[in-house]
């Protein structure tokens, strides 16, 4: 009789172990397939189960949660949805996210170990601690400013805080409402097809990740190469270049559209935007001057993330003296966002170095209490102090009395360059007006602001479009915002 009570313990010990042995399998070996497996809908109930952290700009929400009653439960909705969408980006139930709500969905959706002091008591409960807070580096005033300056037409806009990188205002035109793609169900797919297929493409982020020619505002980068290099060491000085100037090793003529360009010298060349004289300079200084100069800048890099990432502008390492001379004045294959021109325009506000932009001050739990801050940092020096400022006050002169007058704001120090940058098969687009510039407020001791302008206008007069008449009214009202913070 013990015997076959001890056989009956073997077996039932047996069974246990056989128990066991499943449920750490499914437990723990298989947890990570059966949880990605898409026929299993628990973490995306889960995941909508209650409402996502917000995104704040001057301490106020641009965003919230609504409750949707449905299976998916908390759906994304956005104040002034189309105004901040270049920044938020969407948070879709159908779509998944894009921007911000992309890159802190952790934070946002409260998945992120540094919300909570226990962590791993969450995870065994299977239980999340409240969605945290985006903190952005935006300000409301410049961003409305830089919007309603746009007025809805194809361009974009960034302006930058020179001494730390914060980004203060980053807008594209024409937006969307991201608010069309929370949740789901036939509306949303019909946004989502609807705004992809339209012309305008809304949903591209003109300001990150579109690559316009500079034009003429590139030739700041010339002039700081040719200053550090030496090859001009007095602004004021004549350069001897003809009008036309005769491209290298061609028979093409490279004409002007400003007067008096003759032999005129590189302050001239900067404030009335001569582009002999400073396609002259930028063959001067050489293609390996030209390129370092321009690297040193931002160009050729393709790991800027703030923390979305923003598309590589671009400069030639490898090309004819004829091309060097058009890259040297933002054409041929030059190529720059408008965060990048941005950053040029900062650079030299802020003495020579270049402050490597960013979008999130800090990621708070839903009480506030921190959780991460942003990490500024410099990504090096652009050219020298004493070229900075040689350089501003030549950009002072294009506000004063050169190409770039609208941008002029009375009491503040202003320095901005123009570009009409020509485009397309034998230059027949319409041209894209820029200008980048950068202030100082009376008595304050460094810039407050710098800040690009991009505007394709493509409904404007082809004579009518430049810099100062299209993009420098939009700069001003965006760095009058600045200042009067």
């Amino acid at each position: 009789m013990i015997r076959y009570i001890r056989w009956c313990g073997y077996f039932c010990a047996a069974l246990f172990l056989a128990l066991f042995a499943g449920v750490a399998r499914v437990q723990v070996w298989e947890a990570g397939s059966l949880a990605g497996n898409q026929a299993n809908k628990r973490p995306v109930i889960a995941r909508y189960a209650q409402p996502r952290g917000n995104i704040l700009v001057d301490g106020r929400p641009i965003t919230g949660s609504r409750d949707s009653r449905q299976l998916l439960r908390y759906e994304r909705t956005y104040a002034n949805g189309p105004l901040y969408a270049p920044v938020t980006g969407y948070s879709s139930q159908t779509y998944g996210t894009s921007f911000v709500e992309r890159s802190e969905d952790a934070v946002l959706a409260g998945t992120d170990p540094g919300l909570t002091a226990f962590p791993l008591w969450h995870e065994l409960a299977r239980d999340r601690p409240d969605g945290g807070n985006a903190v952005l580096t935006l300000k409301a005033g410049m961003q409305r400013a830089a919007y309603t300056g746009l007025a809805g037409k194809r361009g974009a806009v960034a302006a930058v805080e020179p001494a730390t990188g914060k980004i203060l205002a980053l807008v594209s035109s024409p937006s969307y409402d991201p608010a069309v793609l929370s949740g789901t169900g036939a509306a949303v797919k019909g946004a989502w097809a609807r705004l992809n297929a339209d012309p305008a493409r809304p949903m591209l982020n003109r300001a990150l990740r579109e690559t316009y020619p500079p034009g003429s505002t590139f030739k700041i980068v010339t002039a700081a190469a040719a200053l550090d290099a030496g090859v001009v060491t007095d602004v004021d000085a004549p350069t001897q270049t003809p009008d036309p100037y005769q491209l290298p090793g061609t028979t093409t003529l490279l004409p002007n559209a400003s007067e008096g360009c003759l032999d005129a010298s590189m302050a001239e060349a900067v404030q009335f935007s001569c582009n002999t004289v400073m396609a002259k300079i930028g063959v001067q200084v050489g293609l390996r001057g030209m390129a370092d100069a321009a690297r040193r800048f931002g160009f050729n890099d393709e790991g800027l993330r703030v923390p979305a990432w923003v598309s590589r502008s671009n400069f030639d390492t490898d090309m004819s003296q004829d091309q060097l001379a058009l890259s040297a004045i933002g054409q041929f294959n030059t190529t720059a966002t408008p965060l990048q021109m941005a950053m040029v325009a900062g650079a030299v506000a802020n003495g020579g170095e270049v402050r490597s932009p960013y979008l999130i001050e800090r990621t708070t739990q839903s009480d506030g209490d921190p959780v991460r801050r942003a990490d500024q940092r410099s990504l090096g020096r652009a050219m020298s102090p004493g070229t900075a400022q040689r350089i501003q006050r030549m950009m002072v002169k294009v506000v004063e009395d050169g190409t770039g007058r609208n941008a002029a704001i009375p009491g503040a120090r202003v320095g901005g360059k123009t570009g009409t940058a020509q485009h397309g098969v034998g230059n027949a687009g319409t041209p894209y007006a820029w200008f980048i510039a950068w202030a100082q407020g009376e008595g304050v001791g460094r810039p407050a602001v710098a800040v690009a302008v991009v505007v394709e206008d493509a409904a404007a007069d082809r004579g009518d479009i430049s810099g100062n008449s299209a993009a420098a009214p939009i700069a001003r009202a965006v760095m009058q915002a600045a200042l009067a913070r």
